[in-house]
């Protein structure tokens, strides 16, 4: 029966949540959330990028900063760059898919700027080097990947990895830590 099916996706998907949400992850969250409102108050942006899913979670947040997320408030300074078909195809065709990211966080990036760089395996070279490039430039980085974090982890000044191994259940986990990060960042300057 499929009945036994869902109810074993739901079990692993709340037991990858409830895992995720306590301990250290809690106070990276925390961390990740000062330094997004320290940005945002001192003028500066968040850049956001991912792959596949990932990418869809990078335009869905930086949707829920430059629209809203629950309050009626000002836009703030949110950026996907997993969303212009003419730059990320003129990069991947000129230079490579492997640069996508970064040439946009070479142009678009200052110091102080947050990237969230998201990652299920925390091996996606394009995110990698992403990372790269905005360390070069002084801005704070940050990771969501999942199990022990990949290269992704070691890269960022701040990981949130998600604990599972599973795909699917590591972005489940990823959008609901972006959008308490939403929340609480929204909280934080309009509440």
């Amino acid at each position: 029966m499929m009945t036994k099916s869902f109810e074993s996706v739901a079990q692993e998907h709340l037991a990858a949540i409830e895992k995720s949400f306590q301990g250290e992850n809690l106070q990276i969250l925390d961390k990740i959330s000062k330094e997004i409102l320290r940005a945002f108050k001192d003028g500066l942006k968040l850049l956001l990028c991912g792959n596949g899913g990932s990418a869809a979670d990078a335009q869905h947040i930086a949707a829920e900063f430059i629209a809203r997320f629950k309050r009626e408030r000002r836009s703030l300074p949110a950026i996907a760059l997993t969303t212009d078909t003419s730059i990320l195809t003129a990069i991947g065709n000129d230079y490579g898919f492997e640069d996508v990211f970064s040439r946009q966080v070479e142009g678009l990036g200052n110091k102080g700027d947050v990237l969230i760089a998201i990652s299920t395996s925390g091996n996606s070279k394009n995110v990698l080097k992403a990372v790269d490039q905005a360390r070069r430039q002084g801005m704070v980085t940050v990771g969501f990947t999942g199990g022990t974090g990949g290269s992704l982890g070691s890269k960022v000044d701040l990981c949130f990895k998600a604990q599972s191994v599973k795909t699917p259940h590591v972005q489940e986990v990823h959008i609901a830590a972006l959008h308490a990060l939403s929340e609480v960042v929204e909280d934080g300057l309009f509440g």
